[in-house]
């Protein structure tokens, strides 16, 4: 098993003073690890769909040998305060959903298959995996597809991705 990465409390308070200094946040994220660069990555919440992607870009990655960057995505929330004549303010909600889902990958067999790692990142998801895939030069990023009333009205993941890719975008059913 390759192994993955869980932010400890301490590197979430260090995520939170890059908010406020852009340029010490950007300076972070290019310090990727070489050796998951060109690899696969995928978009992973624990859904159905995202599970089948997540199955798909294992093959994918092993038959390219290359590594496999697995990015699970936390809620950003508008706050109730949007008085009319201001703009909403967004706020990230804490995630323990990342946790937890590093915890099943670790235990999930079929990863052994493959060196992984495990990114969280808080915002828009289309926005968050084409910035992965263009730190670490990724060969194409895998979505699973969007089911639902929401997905209707907003616009699916994998559809809005797919427009404004700079790199192949690969949809599961």
């Amino acid at each position: 098993m390759a192994g993955h990465e869980i932010p400890e409390p301490a590197d979430r308070k260090r995520v939170a003073d890059h908010m406020a200094h852009p340029e010490a946040a950007e300076e972070s994220r290019h310090s990727c690890d070489p050796a998951f660069q060109h690899g696969v990555v995928v978009g992973f919440d624990g859904s159905t769909s995202s599970e089948r992607a997540l199955a798909y870009s294992i093959g994918m990655a092993r038959r390219s040998g290359s590594g496999l960057i697995i990015v699970h995505v936390a809620n950003r929330l508008p706050t109730t305060v949007w008085a009319g004549c201001e703009p909403p303010v967004f706020v990230d909600v804490p995630d323990h959903r990342t946790e937890v889902l590093g915890l099943e990958l670790a235990c999930a067999d079929h990863l052994a298959e493959v060196p992984w790692i495990l990114v969280e990142r808080g915002g828009d998801i289309c926005h968050e995996l084409e910035e992965v895939g263009r730190e670490y030069a990724a060969d194409a990023i895998v979505v699973g597809s969007t089911h639902g009333l929401v997905g209707r009205i907003f616009g699916s993941v994998a559809g809005r991705l797919a427009r404004r890719a700079q790199r192949p975008v690969v949809v599961i059913p």
